[in-house]
């Protein structure tokens, strides 16, 4: 039995259903701080890092995983896959307004945003279209374990306060969660192994924190705030204690690594069903949200 084919076996969970929202986020001029993350310099910092980053990562797992819907025969998976598209074509387009926000308060949105694009573009030359599937799949575990961190935490969500940026993360977390496993799935029914797989990621896991921090710290050489010594030691300290910096996070993003791994060998129905009640329930926050 090969090691993909042992990988099927053991793993029964059912799908969570992926449909696209039609959702609007508004970011009035003065609706946020320019330290929007409970006024941490470092942490407002990465996080409006990696929204800059979503848009053009976005783009790119759509194109890894079209690439393979052609191929794709089993209905249940092909509609996740209309699902997936959907979902991150609308977190690319929210993220953006988000981002032309963060421009002006000062954060490089477009430049990130052009040098993903730039760095996304000379991935697809060189490598094969499996191995950016097999990208792909790696990062949707990132953005899974920290979506689902931010979702199970109450100390991640009150980073965010009460501020259009937390109602906006929230539903990008929740649609993270419902979709994690769609372009894994995909790798796997075209004949992705294990080897690529893990390897893959074993490179994503190193290359990706590396690149957010050091794009998040040459953010930082431009905001004033920064001169402060006192204050940046302070907030790179705060790091430790961080709820997406934990011993937890850590082993469930090393469990990729593990021949056999599938993303819904966590189970997150309990999550799903009481994020989705309290944001798009009959009385959820995020219902005039909706179009």
């Amino acid at each position: 039995m090969t090691a993909s084919e042992n990988a099927d076996n053991g793993h029964h969970a059912a799908h969570p259903a992926v449909h696209p929202r039609r959702i609007r986020f508004n970011y009035p001029v003065a609706a946020l701080d320019r330290h929007f993350v409970a006024g941490d310099l470092v942490m407002s910092h990465l996080i409006a890092h990696l929204s800059a980053v979503f848009p053009e990562g976005e783009d790119f797992f759509v194109r890894s995983v079209r690439h393979y819907a052609d191929q794709i025969t089993d209905p249940e998976l092909k509609e996740r896959v209309k699902g997936f598209v959907g979902q991150e074509v609308s977190h690319g387009r929210e993220h953006r307004a988000l981002n032309e926000r963060l421009q002006q308060m000062g954060y490089p949105a477009r430049r990130i945003d052009r040098l993903v694009h730039r760095r996304l573009k000379a991935a697809e030359r060189r490598f094969s279209p499996l191995t950016c599937l097999a990208i792909t799949a790696a990062l949707e575990h990132f953005t899974a374990v920290f979506a689902e961190t931010l979702l199970s935490d109450e100390r991640a969500q009150a980073l965010l306060g009460t501020t259009e940026v937390r109602s906006m993360l929230l539903w990008h977390a929740i649609e993270e969660s419902e979709h994690r496993s769609v372009a894994f799935d995909v790798y796997r029914a075209v004949g992705g192994d294990e080897v690529r797989r893990i390897r893959t990621m074993r490179v994503i896991r190193f290359s990706f924190p590396l690149a957010v921090t050091l794009n998040s710290i040459i953010s930082m050489f431009g905001d004033r705030a920064a001169l402060n010594p006192v204050r940046v030691v302070r907030s790179f300290a705060a790091l430790r204690h961080s709820p997406f910096l934990t011993r937890a996070v850590f082993r469930r993003l090393g469990d990729y690594n593990r021949y056999g791994f599938h993303p819904d060998d966590h189970d997150n129905t309990a999550l799903l069903e009481q994020w989705t009640a309290a944001l798009f329930g009959e009385h959820g926050t995020l219902v005039d949200h909706l179009h």
